[in-house]
């Protein structure tokens, strides 16, 4: 078995939660070996391979952690965006299976012009970790506010508050006894009260430690001399894409990122259509929020991007302007990275 192995240089593999499949095949191309393997004894199978083989695997939430494990073995691993793979299934759309994608895994990695996903280090991942954890806190906060307002509002108290103020005036309807006679309803304000409080000091923390990482971090501090880019997206943009220098020039940074539009071009007619939404949807969704401070500020600032942001406005509107001034600050980011 050892010896079979030996001959193998290239491995596709099918990510599952307990169960990986495997397409292995040689320098030739021939399959070597197509199976299943439990998850636990996947590691010491790859002990068994040459040193230095190719092991190619779809990029998700497991694969940036197992690809460390790998390479501690002295192997290549490689992550493959999931529509990058999707062309090389031999059997399209209708034949989707865990076998036929290691396959197409294995046959998207052998493409000398195929973009692969950087393995992202445990550091990157401890602080995307917290961006996605203050992430979710918000959202919970959001949708648990709602609730509580529909609360008071079966007992008839209608408070037009927002965000900090509506949390803080929980406690104090939750003690009037005129505005709402029931004692379990106002005990179970109280409690919605003491939730949302502890929201807000769960989300405080992950502040606490992005603007740790903003402090500690070169990168960090020089996207943040980008207009439009404060330190929420400056720690999640250096995060995730590690180094810059893996995008040629800022379009294919912008491209990676979702910021240009789609194509429908033939026959030398060129037809561009809405923006492409691919890659990370927080980041963009934070140099969106960038774009607006960015057109906010524009109408009191000289500067060329000021200048530039306001004709854009006026030419196009608020809404392709927002998304034209998120693009030229994500060119002026890997810029300023590349500096």
């Amino acid at each position: 078995m050892a010896q079979v192995l030996g001959t193998i240089v290239r491995v596709g593999v099918d990510l599952a939660h307990s169960v990986l499949q495997v397409h292995a095949v040689d320098a030739a191309g021939a399959v070597v070996v197509a199976r299943k393997l439990v998850r636990a004894d996947f590691l010491q199978w790859c002990n068994q391979l040459p040193s230095g083989c190719l092991i190619a695997m779809e990029a998700c939430a497991t694969s940036h952690h197992l690809a460390a494990k790998i390479a501690a073995l002295g192997l290549e691993p490689r992550l493959i965006a999931p529509f990058h793979v999707v062309p090389f299934r031999m059997s399209g759309k209708s034949g989707k299976n865990d076998a036929n994608d290691a396959a197409a895994i294995c046959e998207a990695a052998s493409r000398p012009q195929m973009r692969f996903v950087t393995v992202k280090t445990p550091e990157q991942q401890a602080v995307l970790a917290v961006h996605r954890l203050r992430e979710g806190f918000i959202e919970e906060r959001t949708a648990f506010t709602n609730r509580t307002r529909g609360l008071l509002a079966e007992a008839g108290v209608f408070k037009a508050l927002r965000g900090a103020s509506f949390r803080a005036a929980i406690p104090e309807v939750a003690q009037d006894a005129e505005q709402i006679s029931n004692e379990l309803l106002r005990q179970a304000l109280r409690l919605a009260g003491q939730h949302l409080i502890e929201i807000d000091g769960r989300i405080a923390w992950c502040d606490r430690h992005i603007q740790a990482h903003a402090k500690a971090c070169p990168e960090v501090r020089k996207a943040m001399e980008v207009p439009g880019i404060g330190v929420l997206t400056a720690s999640a943009v250096v995060a995730t894409v590690g180094d810059f220098a893996r995008f040629k020039n800022g379009r294919q940074f912008s491209a990676w990122l979702g910021l240009v539009p789609r194509q429908r071009s033939s026959g030398g007619m060129q037809r561009l259509g809405r923006i492409t939404k691919r890659g990370d949807r927080y980041l963009r969704k934070l140099l969106f929020m960038g774009g607006r401070s960015v057109l906010f500020r524009a109408k009191h600032l000289d500067d060329p991007l000021s200048v530039w942001a306001g004709q854009v406005r006026q030419r196009a509107g608020w809404a392709k302007a927002q998304v034209a001034v998120a693009n030229k600050c994500a060119r002026m980011l890997w810029r300023a990275q590349r500096t």
